[in-house]
This record gives C-alpha cells, sequence and structure tokens, in this order.
C-alpha cells in the first residue's frame, strides 16, 4: 500500500472513531449540559479528541436509565 492510502485509511478511522464518540456522549448523562457539552467540544478536536475522550470520559458517563451500583 502507498502513503496515500495510509493517509487516506487513518483519516476515515479518525472520521468514524470522531462519529462514535458523538454519538456515545449524545446517549450518555454526564450530570450535566455543560459537562456534556465540554466532552462534545472536546471529541470535535481533529485527531486527538476521540482519543482523549476515549481514555479520559468514556467511564464517566452513565447511559439513560443505568440504575447506580448500590
Amino acid at each position: 500500500m502507498t502513503l496515500t492510502y495510509w493517509i487516506i485509511l487513518t483519516g476515515v478511522l479518525f472520521y468514524l472513531l470522531t462519529c462514535w464518540a458523538i454519538v456515545d456522549i449524545a446517549r450518555k448523562d454526564f450530570g450535566g449540559i455543560e459537562k456534556k457539552a465540554g466532552w462534545a467540544f472536546i471529541a470535535l478536536i481533529p485527531f486527538l479528541g476521540p482519543v482523549l475522550y476515549l481514555v479520559l470520559g468514556y467511564r464517566k458517563g452513565r447511559r439513560a436509565g443505568e440504575v447506580p451500583p448500590a
């Protein structure tokens, strides 16, 4: 594969990762709209944003309707 294919493949991978992060943020409750907007803003930063959300923010929110452990 040439360098062009690798660049395109990397771009598509990060685009899909960004879409997944935005959908995941939309489905979760972070305790306030400000926190949700902050994570959405971070996820929209090209290349680095979705990785930051995956590492730092993925476990912070709860799914809607999820019961917290007692």
